[in-house]
């Protein structure tokens, strides 16, 4: 597995040792060619991708934010105090969703959507409790447990390039990325992609060229996963200060060929300079019913 050189490939895109970012756990590509980022504190920042400088256009109101994504209109949707929050472009905060009746969601981490506008989010359920599902919301906030053998913490998701496959990453006792086949919006057989031992992975994205970056709360590491099998180590930081705890990843930019880490153990966000040729997957970014 090939490392590459810290000191060459990675450079702060964000913030700084000093301040900056309230310990980031997501980053996500908007629509609107900025990032967007959150804060423990429920901040909601935007971020110019180009400049490296940031705003804070919002709060949750309930605390810490896991991952977020955004929908055709600019509305954000924040998992955040166990709900996933609605934020409109003015700052607007209220609810999409808390579950499905009966069945709240506990530990809401990650949302991805679909060309169709169903809204996957991973429930992480509680730590070593191995509680967590996936929930999908369909447009309008209709909230059913989409795929409830994904027990053990499932945690950052994304669409398979052609939105044929939810992939899901398993961050607790056997770490691994998993995918599930959507099937006519049912859950497929859940299908291991890869293992990953000694790890706790956190946030996942593809590329163009269907390779998959891997990022890990524990250790300082990401790692691409090429189209044909092979695994290599993309960038590690054995000392955590560049890299510190890199949650969600995200391709970024005006042609998403910027990849973006938020770091929960900091407060910066860490630009990582891969191939020239390397471009993001895009995202789904559906016009819902309000």
């Amino acid at each position: 597995m090939a490392i590459l050189d810290l000191e060459t490939q990675v450079s702060y895109a964000v913030g700084g040792f000093g301040g900056g970012l309230d310990h980031s756990e997501c980053i996500a590509q908007g629509m609107d060619g900025y990032a967007y980022a959150g804060g423990e504190g429920g901040q909601i920042y935007r971020i110019d991708v180009e400049s490296g400088e940031f705003t804070e256009i919002a709060n949750s109101g309930t605390g810490f934010v896991g991952g977020l994504a955004q929908d055709g209109a600019g509305n954000l949707y924040v998992c955040s105090g166990g709900a996933v929050a609605r934020i409109t472009p003015g700052g607007m905060v209220g609810t999409y969703t808390k579950g499905s009746p009966g069945d709240p969601i506990r530990t809401p981490n990650y949302p991805v959507f679909d060309s169709s506008g169903n809204l996957y989010i991973s429930d992480s359920g509680e730590w070593k409790k191995d509680n967590g599902r996936v929930f999908k919301v369909q447009p309008g906030g209709k909230a059913t447990v989409w795929c409830p053998e994904l027990r053990e913490f499932p945690n950052g998701l994304c669409l398979s390039p052609d939105d044929a496959f939810l992939y899901v990453v398993m961050s607790l006792n056997t770490p691994r990325i998993v995918r599930v086949p959507i099937e006519d919006g049912s859950a497929g057989s859940v299908e291991k992609v890869v293992d990953l031992p000694g790890t706790v992975p956190d946030g996942i994205a593809f590329d163009t060229g269907g390779n998959l970056y891997i990022s890990c709360y524990r250790p300082d590491r990401i790692y691409r996963l090429r189209s044909g099998g092979e695994l290599e180590v993309l960038a590690e930081d054995s000392e955590g200060t560049m890299m510190s705890a890199p949650t969600n990843i995200a391709f970024c930019g005006a042609r998403r060929e910027v990849l973006l880490s938020a770091n929960l153990g900091r407060w910066h966000i860490t630009r990582y300079h891969v191939d020239e040729e390397t471009v993001g997957a895009p995202l789904n970014y559906p016009r819902l019913d309000s």
